[in-house]
Parts: structure tokens; sequence; C-alpha cells
């Protein structure tokens, strides 16, 4: 499956809610994907598909692993030395897929509330793995699609071309519920049934193919 990222040029909105020992924390809430539209990357996600991923979702909000990322890193796995917030709500209201997340203080939840503090504009981008189908000229977000997590990105009218390349060159599994790079998991089963005659030989071979699908 194909790392899918959507850029949402919706506004958020930022929310500063008190605590019971006086604290605040704030949140940031709006609409952070849309299905049956066509977007600016030419992909459409049907309500049925976004549906799906919006009832699965909740059972990590309930379990609170729903972390989200400052930046848009290029692989569907949540790293957590980048985590800067966790969805609190993620629910269907027509066919948006509206949310809220709560700024966590960590060191990139901290960058997020300085930008936020400092007047910069913030957006979210969704991220997930799936495939696609091209129908009358636009790419349909297939019933395989998963969520992985909605980031917080610093300009998202912005197109990320880094991240849109390795989504186009790049296919990805889940061995053992991490996401690893398709090419990665031939590699191995290539060596294995390569005899030790050739196995220097094949070695390179492999390692330049995973060289030119991560450019």
């Amino acid at each position: 499956m194909k790392l899918i990222t959507e850029l949402n040029n919706q506004a958020i909105e930022y929310v500063t809610e008190d605590v019971e020992n006086g604290d605040k924390n704030l949140y940031i809430k709006g609409i952070f994907m849309t299905a049956e539209k066509p977007n600016k990357n030419g992909r459409l996600y049907p309500r049925s598909v976004m549906e799906n991923q919006v009832s699965k979702y909740q059972e990590q909000i309930g379990e609170r692993r729903s972390l989200g990322e400052l930046g848009h890193p290029p692989s569907p796995t949540i790293n957590l030395d980048k985590v800067s917030h966790l969805i609190t709500e993620l629910k269907m209201d027509g066919n948006d897929v509206v949310g809220k997340a709560k700024i966590l203080k960590t060191p990139m939840g901290n960058i997020a509330k300085n930008f936020i503090d400092e007047g910069v504009r913030l957006g979210v981008s969704s991220r997930g793995v799936g495939s696609l189908k091209e129908r009358n000229g636009v790419n349909e977000v297939q019933n395989d699609f998963l969520l992985s997590t909605v980031d917080i990105v610093s300009d998202p009218s912005a197109p990320n071309a880094f991240v849109q390349g390795m989504m186009e060159n790049v296919e990805w599994i889940l061995d053992s519920g991490i996401w690893q790079h398709q090419q990665i998991e031939e590699a191995q089963k290539i060596i294995t049934k390569t005899s030790k005659k050739h196995l220097e030989e094949q070695k390179l071979k492999v390692f330049q193919k995973l060289l030119s699908c991560i450019k």
C-alpha cells in the first residue's frame, strides 16, 4: 500500500480550556478531512471509506494512543520523539471529518504552542496508507485505506513534494504491527534464496534497488 497524505486548507481554531489545578490546556479543532470531494491532489475519499476509518480510530482515542506529529514524516509510523498532540475527538459531520486535538507538553508540542502564541498559521494533514484506483480522471482511495493519524503542519496550502514523491514510489506493508517498505521484505526474500556463490553480487543489486526506490 502507498503512503497517502492530504493537506487540509480549512481554517483551524485554537481553544484554551481551564483545568482543575488552575492550568490551561490548548486544543486545535476544525475540519481534519473531507469525503466525496476531489482534493487538490486529485484524490477522492468515498464517504464509506472515511466513516469506516473514523469509526475504527475511536479505539485509539479511547486508549489514548491517538498521537500526531508536528510536521510530516515520510512513513506511516508514529515517531514518539516528534509527537506534538493527542487527538481527543474525531467524528463525521456530513462529508467532513471534524476533529479536536490537545497540544501536549512535549518538545514538539511546546514548539507548536509557541507558534500558535506568536500567530503562526498552522494547519492539519492526514496520514495513512492504502491503494488508489483511477476513475474519471480522479484517484479514488480504496477500502483498504488505514488512517495512521492527523499531523500538524506549518503551511497547509503548500505542496509537500518530498512526501508526495515517497507516496508515488514506495509501497508499505504491515509486518508484525510495524510499517515497512515492501521493497525491504522483497529484498530479504531474494537474499535468502540466493546461493553463497552469488550472494555478494545479489546483495549489491538489492542495495542499489532499495536506494533507487527511496530516492
